[in-house]
């Protein structure tokens, strides 16, 4: 593997895996997401970024299956999920995707190992073995067994990421998965997801922080709910993007700053400063 493969990961040949065409969310006069058109192939570690407000949330609420659009399609391996029923959706949610968030959502009663084997629940056998090596994934099979109070901050993210994995998705939706989280944290949390992408899971991550944004191979900006820009990290993801038949994010919004046309365009890093000025890749 050479140094950029073992920095950014793959793009891999598997096809796309999530379409998003013309996706609009709205709200009265409200445009949350505002004509947004984006593929992701399967394999790519994308960042989604943009100030408080910018529709990224609610971008990644559609994406995971958790709100609808008011317009457009989404197709997730290759199905229009506009065409599933709610018990269809809820088995995408368990079999395909894997849901991080900045607050934990653990049970506070339950033990590592048992939060991490509620989200078996809804979709097999429960399996304490299987959690246990879910929790040595991310470093913390040795506290297994504490509660979430018995946890530090940083490691009860990891059971999180321990909970998302635990029923091998094929796609990690994280929402500022390190917003309450100090540097030391984040390295380890940035780290974990590098491993995974490295092992070829599609990325998700919501940020407004420019060192979390800048480990994915490609970002996007929104402001407003409006795409603004695209920029790619990695030249090789680029190409072998372009290479099967990728496009560039694009709007059909009619508003000022608006990314219309084929060329993707730079933008400045998020508005956030990183809570560390070295680099993490």
């Amino acid at each position: 593997m050479n140094k950029e493969q073992s920095e950014r990961g793959n793009v891999n040949d598997g096809g796309m895996l999530l379409e998003l065409d013309h996706i609009s969310k709205i709200y009265g006069d409200v445009h949350a997401v505002d004509d947004l058109s984006l593929t992701v192939p399967q394999g790519e570690w994308l960042a989604i970024v943009g100030s408080s407000g910018s529709g990224k949330t609610t971008l990644m609420n559609i994406i995971g299956c958790l709100d609808t659009p008011t317009e457009g399609t989404v197709r997730l391996e290759g199905r229009r999920l506009e065409d599933l029923n709610a018990g269809q959706l809820a088995d995408v949610r368990k079999d395909v995707i894997g849901l991080v968030f900045q607050k934990f959502y653990l049970v506070p009663h339950l033990t590592a190992a048992e939060n991490v084997m509620v989200a078996q629940y809804y979709h097999s056998v429960v399996d304490e073995r299987q959690a246990l090596e879910a929790l040595d994934k991310v470093g913390l099979k040795d506290r297994a067994h504490h509660l979430p109070s018995q946890l530090s901050g940083g490691e009860q993210q990891r059971v999180c990421i321990a909970r998302a994995l635990i029923n091998c998705p094929k796609l990690i939706l994280a929402d500022e998965p390190t917003g309450n989280l100090d540097e030391k944290n984040e390295r380890i949390v940035l780290d974990l997801f590098r491993t995974l992408h490295e092992q070829g899971t599609t990325i998700i991550v919501v940020t407004h922080d420019a060192l979390v944004a800048s480990c994915a191979q490609r970002e996007i900006m929104l402001n407003h709910g409006v795409l603004v820009g695209e920029k790619w990290n990695s030249d090789e993801a680029r190409a072998q993007y372009e290479a099967m038949g990728g496009r560039p994010a694009s709007t059909d919004a009619q508003v000022e700053g608006a990314q219309h046309g084929d060329l993707p365009v730079d933008f400045n890093d998020p508005t956030k400063t990183a809570k560390t000025g070295g680099d993490v890749r």
